[in-house]
């Protein structure tokens, strides 16, 4: 759980508050733009498609997440001047959604690479070592 600062504007509270939005927006877009598009490609990249939409699924719901508690980290409301102020709820701040997204989508963009690049299996399986030289 990330420390939060004390003195946030709203505008600056706004602004994360936007990118997240925007961010799901974006990748949930994605992940159906992806799975749409599965008829349209070809057989060989279909596997390949269907897990990058898998990824970007996956990182929408952790932007959710994160999101979610960035709300709830904050109260925002009106003050006596009549402009928004922005506090420090005490619900801790979870940025951990970012290193569990991370850990989920990593391997995965990986296989996708190694499906796209199309490398034999020569290069991606498991090599039998060669048996000595004698001497």
């Amino acid at each position: 759980m990330a420390p939060l600062a004390q003195d946030w504007t709203y505008a600056e509270w706004s602004a994360v508050y936007n990118a997240l939005s925007f961010g799901i927006a974006g990748m949930g877009s994605a992940t159906i733009f992806f799975w749409l598009q599965l008829p349209n490609v070809t057989k060989n990249y279909r596997t390949a498609l269907t897990i990058t939409g898998i990824v970007t699924l996956i990182a929408t719901y952790h932007y959710f997440r994160i999101f979610n508690s960035w709300v709830a980290a904050f109260n925002v409301g009106l003050g006596v001047n009549g402009s928004y102020e922005v506090t420090v709820s005490g619900t801790p701040f979870n940025d951990a959604y970012r290193y569990v997204d991370w850990l989920l989508t990593v391997p995965l963009l990986l296989v996708e690479l190694i499906l796209v690049m199309k490398l034999p299996q020569s290069s991606t399986g498991q090599q039998t070592p060669s048996p000595p030289h004698p001497p």
